[in-house]
Parts: structure tokens; C-alpha cells; sequence
């Protein structure tokens, strides 16, 4: 069943869900920039060993950030019976009409069981219901299978950030990639 999450399963039941990944590919980035050109390019590459990501848990900051979130109404849980198996952390940036997903997580036992799809599809009902022109999502050049999910739920890379995570990022580290879906 998915329904709006509330901030005692937040603090219960989504906080484990929200983990890490595993990739055996990535997007190398390739810029360059001058006067006359701008160029961006992602390619995706296999690695030789698997990348493994592992988040840590939040701080005060960030779970301020995500109980805001689920205060907006936009937030969901996905339960089997009792059990979160998922969970969508979003809120609405009224100046620009969008719905960003902070967070998008499925447990990984049920991965592959429409959870996924649920949610999404759900968040999309939300943002047309709510009159917003887009959701946004993002990621990493290192979580290629968020990359290849959101694609598959009609999302599509909009934009990149060679340093949105540190100075040090571009060319070999982890980037962030925007990706975008109009809801209606």
C-alpha cells in the first residue's frame, strides 16, 4: 500500500531504507568549455569493480530537511502490512511549480516488485494535482540504476553539476545529475 508518510515513520521506518547503492557502471563526464562552446557529455562506462555507496545517517540539518518535507503532504511510505518498504521523501518549490524527490528509496529485498512504480506513478498524480509543471530528481554519475529507474519512469536528464558535492569532484569523483519528468 503506498499513502503519505508521516514523521513518526519517518523517524521509525524510512531513515533505515535510505542506505547506499551498488553499481557496476558509471557516467564518465567529459567537458569543455570555452568562449565559442560549452560541452557536456556523459557516457556510461563499466568499472572493474563494483562501486559501492554507503550514506550516512542523517544529521540534525538533514532530518529537519526531510521532516519539512513530509510536512508538505507530498512525502509517501510504501508498507507491506506493517513493513516500509519504500520511501519517497518530496516537497513542492512553489516559486518554479516543481516537486523535488530529496529521497527515493525501495528496500532491497523488494526491489523489482513495482514498489518503485508505485510511488512514482503516485508523486505524479500529486504534482498534476497540485498544478506543478515538473518533479524534479537527483543523483549521481555513480547510481546508474536511479539513472536507468527514473528513465524508465519518463524522466530525463536536464542538467549536471561537475561540483555540487565538492571542489574535488570533476573529473574522476561523483557528480550530480538533474533529471526531470513533466507530471501530466
Amino acid at each position: 500500500m503506498i499513502r503519505t508518510t508521516t514523521l513518526p515513520e519517518l523517524d521509525a521506518g524510512s531513515l533505515g531504507l535510505i542506505d547506499g547503492y551498488v553499481s557496476g557502471e558509471r557516467f564518465e563526464v567529459r567537458w569543455e568549455d570555452s568562449e565559442g562552446r560549452t560541452l557536456l557529455l556523459l557516457e556510461r562506462k563499466p568499472l572493474t569493480q563494483p562501486f559501492r555507496k554507503r550514506f550516512d545517517p542523517p544529521d540534525e540539518e538533514l532530518l529537519e530537511r526531510y521532516a519539512a518535507a513530509v510536512r508538505s503532504g507530498f512525502s509517501l511510505g510504501a508498507f507491506d502490512g506493517s513493513e516500509q518498504v519504500g520511501v519517497a521523501l518530496a516537497e513542492p518549490e512553489e516559486w518554479n511549480r516543481s516537486l523535488w524527490v530529496w529521497e527515493f528509496h525501495v528496500a532491497r529485498n523488494r526491489r523489482g516488485r513495482g514498489i518503485g512504480r508505485l510511488m512514482m506513478e503516485e508523486l505524479a498524480r500529486r504534482a498534476t494535482d497540485a498544478r506543478l509543471r515538473t518533479i524534479v530528481c537527483e543523483t549521481q554519475t555513480t547510481n546508474v540504476p536511479a539513472i536507468d529507474f527514473y528513465r524508465r519512469m519518463g524522466f530525463r536528464i536536464e542538467g549536471f553539476d561537475l561540483s555540487y558535492y565538492s571542489n574535488a569532484d570533476w573529473p574522476d569523483g561523483e557528480m550530480a545529475v538533474f533529471m526531470k519528468r513533466r507530471p501530466g
